[in-house]
């Protein structure tokens, strides 16, 4: 069994925690909040008793093998790179830091200390995903791809009645782009690489954080088009257009449902069967990889985060979205 501690107790910690055991060759072994209290309640649920309420206590442990990281995004790079130090392998929620520099520590901090490190984002180990990008070639010549992901936030109503939460706080590296945009920009990513040109536009709330926002990348012959919001939801589903067809993708963020419509109205359905819970996947691949003694993921690479970690910086200098952590 690989042996993980989870830093952060909510709710996306659950589901992980789930799908580890669904995934197999998984234990939870110990729990970190900062505080005792909540420590033990969380950890109770698993029946686990190593807590931790120091972080450089709990990097000094040999408790675990591997450490889950579901933190705030401006607490993932010191966090990471204190367990990495400590010859901790990673498994580090999207996004992966707050800006580039702090990406590139990471990696770098990895490399130097020969662990795994990896970051979370389920959707391209969904099986539904590796259909997609199985059948583009279907769709002949690819000129467009919409990708389109808004959420309205539970914490929303709470900040319209003057709570500020970390989902719209600056000094959590938050909002719209960081938290609901990177499941549109990393899949866009993943299958088109490095656009040449970006262009960004985004509603700023008066907390410092994008609302809502789009991007549109552009490559040598197509667009990628991606829609983001927190303040509002959607229910179109994205696409993929090809000169032959295109593929309609249920939700971006964790596809199940896919189908190519052909030129001559045909229809074709890809989606494949898969767990309800779908970050199985990456626990399956991040174990794997402790396993086989590999220390960076093929599908979830350095190259990947690190190109997204830079678009995202490049759509931050256009919509005015500055981060105490890039002050640092």
């Amino acid at each position: 069994m690989i042996r993980f501690a989870v830093i952060g107790t909510n709710w996306i910690t659950d589901k992980f925690i789930e799908a580890g055991y669904l995934a197999g060759d998984f234990q939870l072994a110990a729990v970190y909040s900062r505080t005792a209290e909540r420590a033990k309640e969380f950890a109770g649920k698993y029946g686990v008793d190593t807590i931790f309420t120091d972080l450089e206590q709990m990097a000094k442990s040999d408790a675990f093998d591997a450490v889950y990281i579901a933190s705030p995004n401006a607490l993932h790079c010191e966090q990471a790179v204190l367990m990495m130090r400590h010859g901790k392998h990673v498994l580090c929620e999207k996004p992966l830091a707050s800006n580039f520099r702090e990406a590139q520590r990471m990696i770098d901090t990895a490399r130097e200390n020969r662990v795994l490190f990896m970051e979370a984002l389920k959707t391209t180990f969904i099986p539904t995903f590796l259909s997609i990008k199985e059948n583009l070639p279907k769709i002949g010549k690819i000129r467009r791809a919409f990708f389109n992901f808004c959420q309205y936030s539970s914490r929303y109503d709470a900040y319209k009645e003057g709570i500020l939460l970390n989902a719209f706080n600056p000094a959590f590296s938050n909002g719209s782009l960081m938290d609901i945009g990177v499941y549109c920009l990393y899949p866009a990513v993943f299958l088109f690489g490095e656009p040449e040109k970006v262009l960004a536009n985004a509603f700023m709330l008066e907390s410092g954080v994008d609302g809502e926002g789009s991007v549109i990348l552009s490559y040598r012959d197509m667009e990628a088009v991606l829609i983001h919001s927190k303040i509002a939801n959607s229910f179109i589903p994205s696409e993929i257009q090809g000169e032959k067809g295109t593929i309609i993708i249920d939700k971006i963020s964790s596809p199940a449902k896919a189908t190519i419509v052909y030129n001559d109205g045909t229809r074709e359905e890809i989606g494949r069967k898969q767990e309800e819970n779908t970050m199985v996947y990456e626990v399956k691949e991040f174990v794997r990889l402790i396993r086989e003694g590999k220390r960076e993921s093929a599908v979830n690479s350095f190259e990947t985060s690190l190109l997204t970690a830079k678009i995202m910086e490049n759509i931050r200098r256009q919509i005015g979205l500055v981060f105490p952590a890039d002050q640092k």
